[in-house]
C-alpha cells in the first residue's frame, strides 16, 4: 500500500469517500435503483453475468452501480462475491431444443423449420442518435403476438446431422462428470468441456478481437452462423431425496452455433464443423465470438494449420480472463520502489561502465551531420 502517502491510512479511507461521492454524481439528479440498471440496462446486466459466472440480474445490477458503469470492475464485484457462496450441487444438463424463444435467425437457410424470429436486435437499426430520448420518451407499448411460437425448433445442425453433414458430437464413453474450472486448475492439453467453460466467462472484447482475427486470415476457417438462438429456459436440479429432478429456476441465455468447411482428411471426409457459444443473458456477440474461437482451438485436432494466435490453446486460455488481466495490469499502479531503484542503479552503473565512449559518441554524430550540411 501506499504507506508513505501523506495522511497514510486516513488519506486512502478519504479515498474511498470520494470515489462514493464520483460515482453518486449531481446530488440534485435522482439516483438510479438497482430496477432501473436491471430493466433498462439489460446488455450490461447479461455480460456482467455471464463473466462473473454469477446468474443473478440484482446482483449484477448492484455491481454495475457499485462500479460506477465500469463492467470489468463490476465482473471482479461479481466475480469475488460467487467465491463466498456455498454449492449445494449441480443442475441438470440444459436442453436449448426447449428454450422459450424471444429470438431465433440464420443465416444459413432462408426456410427453416419454425421461421426466422427477428426479435429485439439493433441489427436493422440505421445507428442513428435518437435525440427523443432526451425528453425521455416512453416506448411504444408491444402488441400482443398474433400467434404463440413453435415450442420445439429443430436446430439447423441437427438437420445437417441428419444427412452426415456435419461432426457428430456424441456423449463420451460412460458420460464422464465435466471438468470444473472452479474447482479444478486448468491444464494442457485442455479437453473441450475446460475450453468451452473458459470462453463462457472470458472478456467479451477479448474473444471478439480473436474470433475477428480468425476471418481476416488468421485462423484458417470460413465461418457461417448456422443458428443464433435467445430466450429463457428452465433449469432443473436432481433431488436425490425426491428422486427426480424439480425446476429451481429459470435463466435467460443466448446460444449460437457457427459452422465451418472441413477439406477432411485420411480418417474422415469433407463436412462441416461446428464452433459453439454459449451465454447468460441477451449477448450474440459474445456468443459468435466464442463460436468463432472455439472452432479456432479445434484445428489442431482436425490436423489443420494452428500458426494463428486463435489456434494456440495456451495463448486464448490464459489471457481471455478480463479479472486476470486487469489484475495483474492494474498492479503496476501500486508501489514498485525497490524493483526501480535496483533497475536505476544498475542502469547508472552501466552508463559508467561505458565511460569516454558514451561520452564521445555525440560528438561523432555532430562532426557527422555537420559534413552533410556543408557538402556539395
Amino acid at each position: 500500500m501506499y504507506v508513505a502517502v501523506k495522511g497514510g491510512e486516513r488519506a486512502i479511507l478519504n479515498s474511498y469517500r470520494m470515489l462514493d461521492d464520483y460515482r453518486r454524481g449531481d446530488r440534485e439528479v435522482p439516483e438510479l435503483s438497482l430496477e432501473q440498471i436491471r430493466g433498462q440496462m439489460p446488455l450490461a446486466v447479461s455480460r456482467v453475468m455471464a463473466e462473473g459466472s454469477l446468474y443473478d440480474p440484482q446482483l449484477a445490477a448492484l455491481a454495475i452501480k457499485q462500479a460506477a458503469g465500469d463492467v470489468i470492475e463490476a465482473v471482479f464485484l461479481l466475480r469475488a462475491y460467487r467465491t463466498t457462496l456455498s454449492r449445494y450441487g449441480y443442475t441438470q444438463p440444459i436442453d436449448t431444443g426447449r428454450m422459450r424463444l424471444q429470438r431465433r435467425i440464420s443465416s444459413t437457410f432462408k426456410d427453416v423449420p419454425g421461421g426466422q424470429i427477428l426479435g429485439p436486435t439493433y441489427d436493422y437499426t440505421q445507428r442513428l442518435l435518437d435525440f427523443s430520448l432526451e425528453a425521455q420518451r416512453e416506448a411504444d407499448a408491444l402488441p400482443a403476438g398474433d400467434e404463440a411460437l413453435d415450442s420445439a425448433m429443430p436446430r439447423v445442425t441437427d438437420l445437417l446431422a441428419q444427412d452426415d453433414l456435419i461432426d457428430a458430437e456424441p456423449v463420451p464413453e460412460g458420460d464422464p462428470e465435466p471438468f470444473d474450472l472452479t474447482r479444478q486448475p486448468l491444464d494442457f492439453p485442455a479437453s473441450r468441456a475446460a475450453r468451452l467453460q473458459n470462453l463462457a466467462r472470458a472478456d467479451e472484447g477479448f474473444l471478439l478481437s480473436m474470433g475477428y482475427s480468425t476471418q481476416r486470415g488468421y485462423g484458417n476457417t470460413h465461418p457461417f452462423a448456422a443458428e443464433i438462438r435467445y430466450g429463457a429456459l428452465e433449469v432443473e436440479m436432481h433431488i436425490e431425496e425426491l428422486g427426480f429432478a424439480v425446476t429451481v429456476g429459470e435463466i435467460e441465455i443466448t446460444e449460437c452455433q457457427m459452422v465451418s468447411q472441413f477439406a477432411g482428411n485420411a480418417e474422415e471426409g469433407p463436412k462441416f464443423t461446428r464452433g459453439y457459444g454459449l451465454t447468460f443473458g441477451y449477448g450474440e456477440r459474445k456468443a459468435m465470438s466464442m463460436a468463432l474461437v472455439d472452432r479456432a482451438l479445434k484445428a489442431r485436432d482436425l490436423g489443420e494449420r494452428a500458426d494463428s494466435p486463435a489456434n494456440d490453446h495456451e495463448f486464448v486460455l490464459y489471457h481471455s480472463d478480463n479479472v486476470e488481466a486487469s489484475g495483474f495490469v492494474q498492479h503496476l499502479k501500486l508501489p514498485h520502489y525497490v524493483d526501480f531503484q535496483a533497475n536505476l542503479e544498475l542502469l547508472r552503473r552501466m552508463r559508467a561502465e561505458r565511460g569516454p565512449a558514451e561520452r564521445r559518441a555525440p560528438d561523432v554524430a555532430h562532426n557527422d551531420l555537420m559534413d552533410e550540411a556543408v557538402s556539395p
